[in-house]
């Protein structure tokens, strides 16, 4: 889970605006996918170990900005083996079938120093869905934001799992990605 002290934050809500820059790729080793919901009550966490990211930022050109995140569905760390065995079958990612997630990034819109709506679409398991994002850039190159999406939204959880009495239907997806 990325999380981000009270000092760490106030000092980058502190910097001015960004200066001019050029990002055009993301150093996944550096950088995290994660994903929290509610099993039964309970807050769980999991993240997604293998993905690949294409960018073209300028931040003189938000609007432009275009930009691809494939992730790697068979590689989640779900908190045990059991787990992702179920999470990367038919009920649920349906792994053989939709390998990856991906976001395609249309757009940054600003909505503050240093902070924009990513704009764009999320597929999973066959199904795309228009998103927005909040994030924060920041001037040393690491944007940082989350969203939720409905699971139900995207067929994930099917049969003995569509209810949500046992998984939560809300599912918080967060990310740092450090670029360059």
């Amino acid at each position: 889970m990325i999380r981000l002290s009270l000092t760490l934050f106030l000092g980058l809500l502190s910097i001015g605006p960004l200066q001019a820059a050029t990002f055009q790729s993301v150093i996944a080793e550096k950088s995290s996918i994660t994903f929290s919901y509610r099993q039964m009550g309970v807050p769980m966490e999991g993240r997604f170990k293998k993905f690949q990211a294409q960018l073209n930022l300028n931040t003189d050109k938000l609007a432009q900005a275009k930009g691809r995140i494939e992730i790697e569905l068979a590689q989640i760390d779900a908190g045990s083996s059991e787990a992702d065995e179920e999470v990367t079958g038919k009920s649920w990612f349906h792994v053989a079938a939709h390998p990856k997630a991906r976001f395609e990034l249309k757009a940054l819109k600003p909505t503050g120093a240093n902070s924009y709506d990513a704009v764009g679409q999320l597929t999973l398991k066959g199904q795309t869905r228009d998103l927005t994002a909040p994030v924060k850039l920041s001037p040393q190159g690491v944007l940082t934001g989350s969203f939720v999406i409905k699971r139900a939204d995207y067929g994930i959880g099917e049969g003995m799992w569509a209810k949500f009495d046992i998984v939560a239907n809300d599912i918080t997806v967060k990310f740092q990605l450090n670029l360059k």
